[in-house]
């Protein structure tokens, strides 16, 4: 998060900056990303093989066992939000065709191409060796890779992931998307890299994967205590970082989640709120669980409505898509590495269906003794906003809790009205004010 104004300096002078709060952890994702931007800079160079892929489902420890740098372009779509940087790509791709109601990841994505493929720390990014898409949920990203194949002349492998309709996958919906690792994923990748699969080594990474995911479900569980050590929607799309990206499967990432766990463990001690862009959370007035993405546009002073109001999120569906580790699955689980690769992809949020949504949504309200909801309804990602009115309709009359519903987007400036956004905010926790007095 970029540093703002806090106050006007004397005889017109600027008006002095202060940097946003970040804890050790923070700081140190921050860095791990900055390390692998670095390594894609310099991939040619160095004969490293380049895949693009997806955050839902991705294929991080196969990749890795075949020493591929893993590019998610949504990852570059939110961090050009963040960096204030993703209007002129939007506006690019409407130039060239791509219509407003598209999803702005894409837009900003593709303009980003189109002006260099410059990556959001400023060094460019190198074209993929392969584009690897584990379809999980969101229709958006086949017509996205269709975008990407017609840039780049590379190999294409697809993985295709049943839609979780009845909520739970079957045997033969694990098998089958098993069969296509074997058969078709793969043999692409031993194709472009030249090398062939250590199931050994793979079933050393997922381990690592596990002993990361079991410290990371640590610390998202920790927000049941009160007051909750970390925000789990604004302060854990930091947490989940590393394990959602470039980073799952290695020493760096179990490490990282250990040392996180310590961080939560000494503010739980002391009896410490969540680290915030403004200070501490010093006093915990609302605990709310949250569903869908935040705005990277405005990030920071969409948080700082909350934290004004003394709320803290304990529960988020947004920090799932990239794995419902909180719900018991771990990475290795399965002897056959294939198939546990297999029940990662089936288990990620956007391959739930809407009614296995609503009852992670009443769960988490009850196990976390959340005193209110919030659907951010976002106005280009389908995935996540079809359905939410009736999702929220349910959640209410299933925890008698009212809900609240806002409406912004991921990437485009243009949809985020900061000001009818905080009102609307600002009611409902008055409203939850006057209920729990009365």
């Amino acid at each position: 998060m970029s540093a703002v104004p806090v106050k006007q300096a004397p005889g017109g002078a600027k008006p002095q900056l202060v940097a946003a709060r970040k804890d050790a952890s923070m700081e140190k994702q921050k860095e791990m990303l900055a390390g692998h931007f670095k390594a894609l800079a310099s991939a040619k160079e160095s004969g490293r093989k380049v895949a693009y892929t997806f955050v839902p489902g991705n294929l991080t420890e196969l990749l890795t066992s075949f020493d591929f740098l893993p590019v998610y372009p949504e990852i570059n779509a939110l961090q050009s939000g963040m960096r204030q940087k993703s209007a002129d790509y939007i506006r690019e791709a409407e130039r060239m065709g791509h219509n407003e109601d598209v999803c702005t990841y894409v837009k900003c994505d593709i303009g980003m191409l189109t002006q260099g493929n410059v990556g959001p720390t400023g060094e460019k990014l190198p074209a993929p060796d392969l584009l690897l898409l584990s379809y999980t949920g969101c229709f958006t990203f086949l017509k996205w890779f269709e975008l990407l194949r017609n840039e780049y002349e590379c190999e294409i492998a697809m993985l295709h992931v049943p839609y979780l309709a009845d909520g739970k996958p079957t045997p033969e919906m694990r098998q089958y998307v098993a069969d296509q690792l074997r058969r078709e994923v793969i043999p692409k990748m031993e194709k472009v890299t030249g090398k062939k699969l250590d199931l050994d080594q793979l079933a050393a990474k997922l381990a690592r994967s596990a002993k990361a995911e079991e410290d990371l479900v640590w610390v998202l569980e920790s927000a049941k205590k009160k007051p909750s050590p970390i925000d789990a929607y604004f302060g854990s799309v930091y947490y989940v970082g590393p394990i959602f990206t470039a980073f799952r499967g290695s020493d760096a990432c179990a490490d990282y989640y250990r040392e996180l766990r310590t961080e939560v463990e000494g503010r739980l001690e002391r009896g410490e709120g969540p680290v915030t862009p403004d200070g501490s959370l010093a006093k915990e007035k609302h605990r709310l669980v949250v569903d869908g993405p935040p705005n990277w546009t405005h990030f920071r002073d969409f948080w700082r409505i909350f934290h004004d109001e003394n709320a803290v999120f304990v529960a988020s569906t947004y920090t799932k898509v990239g794995g419902l580790y909180d719900r018991g699955f771990r990475h290795g689980s399965d002897a056959d590495p294939l198939l546990s690769l297999a029940d990662y992809c089936l288990g990620c949020y956007t391959n739930l269906s809407l009614p296995a949504r609503t009852d992670l949504l009443v769960d988490y309200v009850k196990e976390y003794g959340a005193t209110g909801f919030l659907f951010n309804s976002i106005k280009s990602c389908n995935s996540f906003s079809a359905g939410q009115l009736v999702m929220l309709r349910e959640v209410e009359r299933r925890t008698g809790i009212p809900g609240a519903f806002i409406e912004t987007d991921l990437v485009d400036p243009r949809y985020y009205g900061h000001a009818n956004v905080k009102n609307r905010i600002e009611s409902y926790l008055q409203m939850l004010d006057q209920r729990s007095h009365a």
